[in-house]
């Protein structure tokens, strides 16, 4: 089967996506009280990069593959502190279970769709062995999320290929990042609308620590769309429970939170339960069949756990519990602010089981409006 398949495209149209894109922003709209790093995206913490491959082929394969590296280098040789928050577990994430034990991640985080886990999996442990000093490795934990593109795409196919997890990891870049239908976001739906993959990000003030915070989603997911507050689902008529949709608002979100504070899993897991209120304040439900999982990470290298020894590299003392509001802060506005961008970029699109409309923009900046959010 022939694929339209970008893996090198991505990356320019990554490089592109500030003039190519209109995001949330770039119409007026500011979420929050806390300033957004230089590009808004996960990527404005430093050594963060994300790579995308999207597949795409006729009228029924929207899917794709997105990654995320902490820092470039041998991340099973530096595990990076990390912790892993369940909105709710109706979901695949492989790789939990050491995560909430040991605290760390040794892998990239790669996203998906809910069938192609495994081949992600096993394409992450062919990356991780490949890496010099990672040859005799006898035991890896691959870090891989997903949610259900199946209305969209021919999912039972599993048209996700190691290749396509490889090169999105070979790919991955810093800087702006392309959002909407790309990557693991191809085929996916939320409140209704074309979802997909989308990022934000928040600086602190020095006073808090001037530490950086950034948050990648995967949107696909349902409720009652809120924006900045404003009620566009109820007003476009777009909602869960309206007696003239059958919307069960179920499919899933993946959340990644990352921050170059110095924090340990202890308090990475209390930072992953505030993006679960991002969610809420964007109208998300974590209905019965959705499953929403956020994964923390600190890149503070004076945390990173080498794995030949059991001390860490540096010696540094982390933040202290109450140090953490302002992060919880950054996290719940910049998830929120996340999954806004990703339907505001987001285009329609028709796939194996039907089409998904976008978000009406022009309409939605009228409600915007009619509610004194932008001018």
């Amino acid at each position: 089967m022939k694929y339209i398949y970008w893996g090198l495209i991505c990356f320019f149209c990554s490089s592109m996506s500030s003039f190519s894109q209109k995001r949330a922003r770039d119409y007026g709209l500011k979420i929050g009280v806390l300033k957004t790093g230089t590009h808004n995206a996960i990527t404005d913490v430093k050594g963060v990069r994300v790579g995308h491959t999207t597949v795409v082929s006729g009228d029924s394969i929207r899917t794709g593959v997105t990654a995320i590296l902490p820092f470039e280098g041998n991340i099973f040789q530096n595990k990076v502190p990390a912790a892993i928050h369940i909105g709710n577990g109706f979901g695949k994430l492989m790789g939990i279970s050491q995560v909430q034990e040991l605290g760390n991640i040794e892998t990239p985080i790669v996203l998906t769709n809910t069938l192609s886990v495994p081949t992600a999996a096993d394409a992450l442990i062919d990356y991780t062995i490949a890496q010099k000093g990672n040859e005799a490795l006898r035991s890896v934990n691959p870090i891989v999320g997903e949610t259900n593109d199946g209305f969209l795409n021919d999912i039972a196919g599993r048209h996700v290929t190691k290749k396509h997890v490889l090169d999105a990891l070979k790919n991955a870049k810093t800087g702006a990042i392309e959002e909407g239908n790309v990557g693991a976001g191809t085929g996916t739906v939320c409140f209704g609308f074309k979802g997909g993959i989308g990022t934000a990000s928040r600086v602190l003030p020095k006073k808090s620590g001037g530490y950086t915070l950034g948050v990648l989603v995967q949107t696909n997911f349902g409720g009652v769309l809120q924006i900045d507050g404003v009620p566009v689902g109820v007003e476009l008529n777009q909602y869960f429970l309206n007696n003239q949709l059958n919307d069960p608002a179920d499919g899933s979100c993946m959340i990644i939170v990352i921050t170059d504070a110095p924090i340990t899993s202890r308090n990475l897991e209390r930072l992953a339960k505030r993006a679960m209120l991002g969610i809420g304040k964007t109208g998300g439900i974590a209905s019965n069949g959705s499953g929403d999982y956020v994964i923390a990470l600190s890149t503070a290298e004076s945390l990173r756990v080498a794995h030949d020894t059991k001390e860490k590299l540096q010696i540094n003392e982390e933040l202290r519990n109450d140090e953490m509001s302002p992060l919880f802060l950054a996290a719940i506005e910049a998830t929120e602010e996340a999954v806004i961008n990703s339907l505001f970029v987001a285009k329609s699109t028709k796939g194996k089981h039907g089409s998904i409309n976008a978000l009406p923009i022009e309409k939605t900046l009228e409600l915007l409006r009619k509610y004194q959010k932008i001018k």
